[in-house]
């Protein structure tokens, strides 16, 4: 019989990279990890003797605990969170179950260097519109939901990485951005492992908006319309970013549930 605080493989799937995903903290040992270097979307690790640290830090928020197998590291571990006061549940078979169930993995090697806070840091140029909403969107829902953003001048993003050990992102010369025809929000999509149908549908959305294609997706100049008209509705480059936050996580779960649903008016049972 399931255990009442165990999530399974496939619903925990159904909530990764939504607004209200849980925190997925994963506990295993160096000798697993080093195994299998990949992480579960927007997962991060944690020494699980050290769990009791992280519960001030979680509290009021949903947590799934994440090990080898969904055994007794992370029974364990979401034990110790509860009687912290935090909602924390075990991921059914852990890793293992989510690499044999082939769903999306994030390699350890493509994640930036964290700050004494945990935090990947990244940096591009100030007055973004479309790829420097989209990247950070796709980092905070399926990467490190804790990044921190910096715009900056365009002249100034070279050396704000070099001196703040920031990661530069959708300017020119750097690993983070457009290759060819396609764009940054492609790259890491492609180097996050995340070529998953919804994705590369809204990457295809993405890239058409921000290189003026529309005929790409009929979608794209609608993307455009809606990116162009919320900058210039803040002027705080931060406050854009949350609001396009939300913009990007209706067009993904329209990409990922609600492709064949059409709208008209009056409706078609009420003609003729």
């Amino acid at each position: 019989m399931p255990s009442p605080n165990t999530i399974t493989v496939s619903q925990l799937h159904r909530l990764v990279g939504l607004p209200d995903a849980p925190v997925l903290v994963d506990v295993r040992i160096d000798e697993d990890f080093d195994a299998d270097p990949w992480f579960i979307p927007s997962a991060f690790r944690h020494p699980f003797g050290q769990i009791d640290a992280l519960a001030p830090k979680l509290a009021g928020r949903k947590v799934v605990v994440v090990c080898w197998k969904g055994l007794k590291l992370s029974a364990g571990a979401a034990a110790i969170l509860r009687t912290a006061g935090v909602d924390a549940e075990v991921l059914e078979g852990g890793t293992t179950a989510w690499k044999e169930a082939d769903l999306p993995r994030v390699p350890a090697a493509s994640i930036p260097a964290r700050n004494d806070q945990g935090q990947t840091v990244w940096v591009t140029r100030h007055r973004p519109k479309i790829d420097r909403i989209a990247c950070p969107w796709l980092v905070r829902r399926f990467v490190d939901p804790s990044a921190r953003f910096l715009f900056v001048a365009p002249s100034e993003v070279t050396g704000v990485a070099e001196r703040y050990g920031a990661t530069p992102f959708d300017v020119e010369d750097v690993f983070w951005s457009h290759r060819g025809e396609t764009c940054s929000f492609d790259t890491m999509v492609a180097e996050f492992g995340l070529t998953t149908k919804p994705l590369k549908r809204l990457a295809t959305i993405v890239r058409g908006a921000d290189t003026n294609r529309h005929d790409l997706a009929p979608e794209a100049a609608g993307l455009l319309a809606a990116s162009l008209g919320l900058s210039r509705m803040y002027k705080d480059d931060l406050r854009q970013l949350e609001a396009g936050m939300l913009l990007y996580d209706a067009y993904y779960r329209w990409a990922r549930d609600a492709v064949e649903e059409g709208h008209d008016w009056p409706s078609a049972s009420r003609k003729g």
